[in-house]
């Protein structure tokens, strides 16, 4: 019980409101050598990688009209499809490393991840067409 109770102290004290201008910075800082400063997947790097990135302009566009927010926030973070021998991206839980934020996917399920991954996806949300 103890533990089920300092659980949820902690959760409610790392929620926090997503920032979008900080989510841009940060992408623009980690994402966009790959990605494209407009997150189109035509970044500098592109042409060099094995696997064309996402134009990740187009996620809602591909999941229904709606921003895929848990899908892309476990995927950033490290926490979906990891791959035996690694995968086409780079897992940016570590390194993007800091205070926790927790976001509620649309199951109900509540996601725990760095609040710089949690502010990039709220950016992404902002890019869709």
């Amino acid at each position: 019980m103890k533990t089920l109770i300092l659980l949820a102290i902690f959760l409610a004290s790392t929620a926090s409101a997503q920032d979008v201008a900080q989510g841009r910075d940060v992408f623009q800082n980690h994402c966009a050598t790959c990605h494209g400063t407009g997150a189109r997947g035509d970044g500098p790097m592109a042409d060099v990688l094995s696997v064309v990135p996402t134009d990740l302009t187009a996620l809602a566009a591909s999941n229904g009209g709606e921003f895929p927010t848990a899908r892309v926030v476990r995927r950033v973070d490290g926490q979906r499809e990891v791959l035996a021998h690694g995968g086409p991206m780079p897992l940016w839980g570590m390194i993007l490393d800091g205070p926790a934020a927790v976001i509620v996917a649309p199951d109900g399920a509540e996601i725990v991840a760095p609040e710089a991954i949690v502010d990039v996806a709220a950016w992404l949300a902002t890019v869709q067409r």
